[in-house]
């Protein structure tokens, strides 16, 4: 799947689904992908500080990172370290189904 379909849905479904961290300066949505592999948690949030991905594996914080391009970056990352655990192309498809 192309970076900027990925970026479409995830803003989308933040879109949709964001809930605040309850002073209306922080947003966050997440979306849980439950793998044979395990579970892959990304979190996006958006504050003063930017916009804030946090990703977990297995219910354990494996990233936190600003932006788009660290985004794309620390997810190579996440699929070299837990083979099989972040696949984009069906993710981000299901994603796009719950929009």
């Amino acid at each position: 799947m192309e970076r900027a379909d990925i970026e479409r849905i995830f803003e989308a479904y933040f879109e949709k689904y964001k809930k605040t961290e309850g002073d209306r300066t922080a947003w966050s949505a997440y979306w849980t992908d439950m793998t044979p592999n395990g579970v892959l948690e990304l979190n996006l949030t958006k504050c003063p500080r930017g916009t804030v991905f946090k990703i977990f594996v297995d219910k354990k914080k494996a990233a936190e990172v600003i932006g788009w391009d660290a985004f794309f970056e620390t997810m190579e990352q996440v699929a070299a370290d837990h083979p099989g655990l972040y696949a984009p192309d069906t993710l981000f498809a299901d994603m796009e189904t719950a929009i």
